[in-house]
């Protein structure tokens, strides 16, 4: 049976840690754990998830709250509470039902203080790990039977009725999705566990759909990898670029770091021109994956193939061109002499960076991309190096368990950005010293994943931004600053330094709290606006080369409504405990940054999210951006827009639901059936109580209450819904904690700013 472990490290020599681990959490298979009741409880789940997997996507992340249940039980005679149509919200039902979803959520906080949970959704991170484990040879030695079962119980109960796989789970079918998750299946070999009818469906809308050479160019690049598809039918990826003056606006020290950091590898990949091992699976699939004999493929035509399905970010002729020059032109000179002296110099620089990489992340890697990636090149570069080897033990820190199997997450955990909302939800509800045991140990986490230190060396080398002060969307060992992260994580610090000491704990020192603000200044932009781990390095322009024909605006570091709101949010918040501290700077910071979110509100009065679903997660951050910066609903019509936008959307039921299709097509689309959801309709009631809503009409906001009263579960858990997170406008991901604590936040708010107001 399955347990997860937070906050270790283990006994392993190639494994270290910034702070003792805090945040880790990874799962062992122990053959010897969990009674006869557990177990069958635990089958009953997946049993259940696989019944229903063609109408519930996402799985309600079951086994690790089952665990952290029976290891930590609430005890509780509190009543579940249903709210009738016509019946008044009283105080007293919502305070109920915050005491009872309070109780629930504090059992199922880790011992470290923080929340764990699912972070997947994507389709396309397994497959690069277990080819990268393929193609090294260590798939059988790192992955265990069990976990390799999980895996293909995973790509079972997410393959589409139609055979295929998506980019994410909730998705239509793609070749990108499909091809790389057939070929998992068949590297993991499917046989061994039950996956044999995956196989013919897959295989079927593969060649339904045109073949492999379809498939998009982070696709191509994988099956290259792996010796399923010739290099030859990839557009270049030149490691000399990074060779290049930093002047020059395409740089790739420029460039978002994720963009930067996934093609930082690839670049050295196809540098080499590295193919794994031939083995009989991969003569194999040559013959399973094209619509004719691998032989007679043209892959010069092959190069810019993209089955229609995957195409949301279609290359614009300028791209084609310069694609076909470096082709054509340049990658002939750079594989000959004297040409190829530079290639050697790329190449190397290229691997400098690589480490660099790794070893400030303590491994870890920014994502999951990256992370196989560098591994990869690790390997290539010296297949029996310290860096394989430091690589391996945390490929564990991306994997995760649901009911419905092994999946690789989004990223190494939520574990920072999810504790500093929930320590926001519980005090948003004036019920925090009823739960201070739970808050002193948020507080000792939030305290524990500052980044202490800017990363060694010259920072302009190595194109990073100072992280002294911030706080990361995870861990410290991974240690990326973010400027979201780093807001939510002041604003959560800030609120328990007013609770007593007695309770929560020492508040973070004036030293720590200056380093915060002072990455949170740093961090913004000559237009006012916040990006997200960096400065905005170069033009919207540059977006004409990105070559993910899968995903939109990942060239460049845009400013965001929710980053720009978050930084107006923590300094408005610090400003008020200590107002001498660089007054004027921050003072002129919050002015900046309300015009921007002012500016870039659309003309219907919505704002478009961009890291969730979407534009009631817009709406939020817009809303209390500006209210932050000292605006109201009588005095700036950007909020009254605002307003009344969200309000033209609520359902008939009383609540708000989006559906990811909104991110996708930039366009507000509900749920199919008008089903509403509870942490849509926890972001508008959130928003418009920060407006005032409670003062002009307080009804909206009962039917919202009386939704989410009535969502509430026997054991104080929430229901999981669809999926609520988004990166790069078209694929999702998994934020579990999302259903509780916004729920709670909403209903806190409500109690305290509604009802008591009323």
């Amino acid at each position: 049976m399955w347990r997860l472990k937070v906050a270790d490290g283990g006994n392993d020599p190639y494994i270290d840690s910034t702070n003792n681990f805090v945040g880790r959490q990874i799962w062992e298979f122990d053959p010897d754990y969990g009674t006869p009741d557990e177990r069958a409880e635990v089958e009953a789940a997946r049993e259940n998830f696989w019944k229903n997997r063609f109408q519930v996507k996402l799985s309600s992340d079951l086994l690790w709250r089952m665990q952290f249940a029976r290891e930590n039980p609430c005890v509780t005679n509190l009543p579940q509470i249903k709210v009738q149509d016509l019946e008044e919200v009283t105080e007293e039902v919502v305070t109920t039902t915050l005491r009872r979803g309070l109780n629930f959520y504090s059992t199922i906080q880790a011992h470290d203080g923080h929340w764990p949970g699912d972070c997947g959704g994507p389709m396309f991170l397994l497959p690069g790990l277990v080819i990268t484990l393929y193609v090294t040879g260590a798939l059988h030695v790192v992955l265990s039977i069990e976990q390799q079962r999980e895996m293909c119980r995973y790509l079972c109960n997410h393959q589409n009725e139609d055979g295929g796989w998506g980019l994410h789970i909730e998705g239509p079918s793609t070749m990108f999705g499909t091809v790389l998750n057939y070929v998992t299946l068949r590297l993991l070999g499917e046989a061994d566990f039950g996956a044999e009818g995956a196989m013919e469906k897959g295989q079927k809308w593969i060649l339904d759909h045109g073949g492999a050479t379809a498939i998009t160019s982070w696709g191509k690049m994988w099956l290259s990898v792996l010796g399923a598809y010739e290099w030859f039918g990839t557009n270049p990826l030149p490691p000399e670029m990074w060779l290049c003056p930093y002047i020059l606006p395409v740089h790739p020290g420029r460039m978002w770091c994720h963009c930067r950091m996934v093609y930082l590898p690839m670049s050295y990949l196809y540098g080499k021109r590295f193919v794994g091992p031939i083995t009989s699976t991969i003569i194999s699939l040559r013959k399973e994956l094209y619509i004719v004999p691998y032989h007679e493929v043209d892959w010069n035509q092959a190069r810019n193939q993209c089955a229609k399905e995957d195409l949301y970010y279609p290359h614009p002729l300028v791209q084609d061109i310069l694609w076909a020059s470096l082709h054509k032109v340049l990658e002939p000179i750079l594989g000959h002499w004297p040409g190829n002296n530079l290639r050697e110099k790329a190449l190397c620089t290229v691997m400098q960076h690589v480490h660099y990489e790794d070893e400030n992340t303590r491994y870890i890697c920014l994502g999951p991309v990256n992370k196989v990636l560098n591994m990869l090149c690790c390997w290539i570069e010296d297949p029996n190096s310290e860096a394989f080897k430091l690589h391996i033990p945390r490929i564990f820190d991306y994997l995760w368990i649901a009911e419905d199997g092994m999946k690789m997450q989004g990223y190494s955990g939520s574990q920072l950005w999810d504790t500093s909302f929930a320590v926001q939800a519980f005090i948003s509800t004036n019920l925090g010293e009823e739960y201070g045991l739970t808050l002193r140990k948020a507080h000792e986490f939030i305290k524990n994943s500052q980044v202490l230190e800017d990363c060694p060396g010259d920072l302009k080398f190595w194109y990073r931004h100072i992280s002294k002060g911030a706080w990361p969307f995870s861990t410290a060992d991974q240690g990326w600053p973010i400027s979201d992260c780093t807001a939510e994580g002041l604003k959560a610090v800030l609120l328990l330094s007013k609770l007593p000491v007695e309770t929560v704990g020492e508040p973070l020192d004036m030293k720590h709290l200056s380093d915060a603000v002072n990455v949170v200044l740093s961090l913004q932009n000559a237009d006012g606006g916040f990006a997200t781990y960096e400065l905005t390095r170069s033009y919207r322009w540059v977006e004409l080369i990105n070559p993910a024909e899968t995903f939109g605006d990942i060239v460049i570091d845009y400013p965001y409504v929710e980053c720009t709101s978050a930084a107006i949010q923590a300094l408005t918040s610090f400003k008020k405990l200590y107002p001498e501290h660089r007054r004027h700077e921050i003072e002129n910071c919050i002015s900046k940054a309300a015009k921007f979110i002012e500016e870039i509100q659309a003309p219907d009065g919505s704002w478009y999210g961009c890291w969730g679903v979407c534009f009631t997660y817009g709406g939020w951050f817009g809303i209390t951006g500006l209210i932050a910066a000292g605006n109201t609903y009588s005095n700036c019509p950007c909020i009254r827009k605002a307003c009344d936008y969200l309000l033209s959307k609520e359902l008939a039921s009383g609540g708000w639901g989006e559906s990811y299709l909104s991110c996708q097509n930039k366009v507000y689309t509900n749920l199919p059936g008008d089903k509403p959801h509870i942490v849509n309709t926890a972001w508008a009631m959130l928003a418009l109580i920060e407006a005032g809503q409670a003062g002009r009409d307080p009804n909206p906001l009962h039917r919202a209450a009386r939704l989410l009263i009535n969502s509430q579960m026997k054991n104080g858990d929430f229901p999981q819904e669809e999926i609520m997170g988004v990166f790069n406008k078209n694929c999702m991901i998994s934020y579990s904690a999302y259903r509780n604590i916004f729920p709670i936040w909403a209903l806190g708010e409500h109690r305290s700013r509604v009802l008591h107001s009323s």
